[in-house]
């Protein structure tokens, strides 16, 4: 995984996702998930496109379920865009780059 891609996990969430004053891109995902690993390069190139005008994380779901479970993921890959602590806009499947790009910008 790319250095510019944030890993979330429970300890970190509320400050990397509900706190952060950019807007943030969750890619909720697990290791097991072959749509998952699909997306995983188009997650890395927006994190390196988009450096500091959003973040661009990953939570993996099998380590992480409360999470899941609050945001209520039932599907994985499940983009989640936060804007000001708030989800504005929810994707589930392989989306296509321009399409999660256009979410941030």
């Amino acid at each position: 995984m790319a250095g510019k891609v944030c890993v979330l996990n429970e300890s970190n969430w509320e400050q990397e996702v509900l706190n952060s004053e950019l807007p943030v891109l969750v890619d909720f995902w697990a290791p097991w998930c072959g749509p998952c690993r699909l997306i995983a390069p188009v997650i890395e190139e927006l994190a390196e496109e988009l450096e500091g005008k959003a973040k661009i994380c990953k939570l993996n779901t099998d380590e992480n379920p409360n999470i899941a479970m609050k945001y209520g993921i039932r599907a994985i890959p499940t983009i989640m865009v936060f804007k000001n602590g708030q989800v504005v806009d929810t994707k589930v499947g392989v989306q296509p780059k321009e399409v999660l790009k256009s979410l941030l910008v």
